[in-house]
C-alpha cells in the first residue's frame, strides 16, 4: 500500500471507531448524561467532540508510524494499538448506551492501562509514536476521574 493510502486508513480507522460510537451514544448524552450529578470539574458538553477527534487523529498518525515500521514486533504493536482502540470503543457503549456507570469506570482503568502499555511498547519501536500518545493517556487520565466521579456522585 502506498504511504499516503497508508497514512489515510490510520487515520480515517479511529476517526470512524469514534464516529460510530458517538452516532450510537450521542443521543443519550442530551437525554440521559444531562441528568446525572457531575463533580465541578466537568468540561462542558461541546468540548468532548473537538478533543476527541484530535486525539483520533493524533492516534491514526502514531498508528501509520508503526504500521509503517520495518521492525519485527510491528504485528504485536498493531495488536495492542487494535485492542486499546476497541475498549475505547466499547467504553461510550457501556457509558452513555447502558448507563452502567460502574462497569465503564472499571473499563476507561483497563483502557488507560493498555494505552499505556502501548505507548511503552511503541517507545521501543518508535519513540515519537510513543510521544504523540502521551495526550491521549492524559486525557482517558482525566476521564477515568471523570467517571469515576460520576460514578460515587449517582
Amino acid at each position: 500500500m502506498k504511504k499516503g493510502a497508508k497514512l489515510s486508513v490510520s487515520i480515517l480507522l479511529p476517526l470512524i471507531i469514534g464516529g460510530i460510537s458517538g452516532y450510537y451514544t450521542a443521543a443519550n448524552i442530551q437525554s440521559w448524561y444531562v441528568t446525572l450529578i457531575k463533580p465541578s470539574f466537568n468540561p462542558p458538553n461541546y468540548l468532548f467532540g473537538p478533543v476527541w477527534t484530535s486525539l483520533y487523529i493524533i492516534m491514526g498518525i502514531s498508528f501509520y508510524m508503526i504500521w509503517s515500521s520495518t521492525k519485527s514486533n510491528k504485528n504485536k504493536l498493531i495488536g495492542i494499538y487494535l485492542f486499546q482502540l476497541v475498549l475505547n470503543f466499547l467504553w461510550s457503549f457501556i457509558f452513555f448506551k447502558y448507563h452502567a456507570i460502574g462497569i465503564a469506570a472499571i473499563e476507561i482503568v483497563v483502557l488507560w492501562l493498555s494505552i499505556l502499555t502501548m505507548i511503552m511498547m511503541f517507545y521501543k519501536n518508535n519513540k515519537w509514536a510513543a510521544f504523540i500518545n502521551i495526550p491521549y493517556l492524559l486525557w482517558v487520565s482525566f476521564a477515568s476521574v471523570l467517571n469515576i466521579s460520576i460514578y460515587l456522585l449517582n
